[in-house]
């Protein structure tokens, strides 16, 4: 089955998922960025801090 077969299959279980990110000291979901806005959050590179247990 393909990708596409699936989803359409399962479409009645799916539902929608808000995603916000912090900006400026708040945070704001992502649907409700301009466009703009929404090309930037595409780019950011996730940080990911290493353990310095030792």
């Amino acid at each position: 089955m393909s990708r596409e077969e699936i989803l359409k299959k399962l479409e009645n279980k799916r539902s929608k998922c808000m995603v916000y990110t912090r900006v400026m000291g708040y945070h704001r979901p992502v649907e409700s960025f301009n466009i703009g806005k929404i090309g930037e959050h595409k780019e950011r590179v996730q940080f990911v801090e290493k353990s310095i247990c030792r």
